[in-house]
């Protein structure tokens, strides 16, 4: 919940723990919700990540705070994240999206950060395999690397990364698990083909069209993704075909645009 294509920027914090509520009612019991709980304060994001664990999360994603982002020099980013995995009760996860946060999480801070116990992992939204071949370096044995990019899930499988919390998987879910599946099977063939279906959606939709792209997917696919919230306009018409045409492309069935 509250990720990025979530519009966890343009969600108020009670949406936010609703949102949590409303999907540990319907996970299934062994599935963890995990919430991103990142605020500009330090003070802030322990106090939500602090709420979303009352109302039922099992691990919070966490950008850096970014609005001073000349100041956000690896003391203060390391204390901040500190600070938060100190107070946190429960998993702490970074979250490297350098396209909205322009606060780059390095491999080299990453590797001192896991080194708390309450941080387990990282989400790389990166785009760049060697950076996500790097986390897994440093995080080896200690951290999980999940893959924030749906061009990258197979290639970030190859390179170790434990698995991907990645956009496109909103529209494409079934391949986007499969992809996963194969490849711990062995079957790389498999793995690889579908791969090769869900990136270019990636790229058409999630990369090129953002949230009110994604939105008019699930629309075309019988789901509701709904209107985006404002300041964020809903997809014209030439990108509501864009969207119908590689939705199509993608072997998906929408219905008309």
């Amino acid at each position: 919940m509250a990720g990025s294509t979530g519009e966890a920027p343009l969600l108020d914090e009670i949406e936010i723990l609703r949102l949590t509520e409303w999907a540990r009612e319907v996970a299934p019991e062994g599935v963890e919700v995990v919430t991103g709980t990142g605020c500009e304060s330090t003070r802030s994001t322990v106090r939500l990540t602090r709420l979303a664990a009352e109302a039922g999360a099992g691990a919070v994603l966490v950008r850096p705070p970014a609005y001073y982002a000349g100041a956000m020099e690896e003391a203060a980013v390391s204390t901040h994240y500190r600070t938060l995995a100190d107070a946190s009760p429960i998993p702490v996860i970074l979250y490297h999206i350098p396209k909205y946060v322009p606060v780059p999480l390095d491999p080299e801070v990453v590797g001192r950060l896991v080194e708390h116990e309450n941080i387990v992992g990282i989400k790389d939204s990166s785009g760049d395999v060697h950076n996500l071949g790097a986390l897994v370096d440093v995080c080896s044995g200690r951290a999980a690397v999940m893959v924030g990019a749906g061009t990258l899930l197979y290639g970030g499988l190859e390179v170790g990364a434990a698995g991907g919390v990645v956009a496109v998987g909103l529209l494409a879910t079934a391949a986007c698990a499969e992809i996963v599946s194969a490849w711990r099977e062995g079957d790389t063939g498999r793995a690889g083909a579908l791969q090769e279906r869900v990136g270019p959606l990636h790229r058409s939709v999630v990369a090129r069209q953002g949230v009110p792209g994604v939105k008019f997917g699930l629309d075309l696919l019988g789901l509701h993704g709904g209107p985006p919230r404002p300041p964020l306009l809903p997809a014209d018409e030439s990108s509501r075909q864009a969207v119908h045409g590689a939705l199509t492309a993608a072997g998906l069935q929408p219905v008309s645009a």
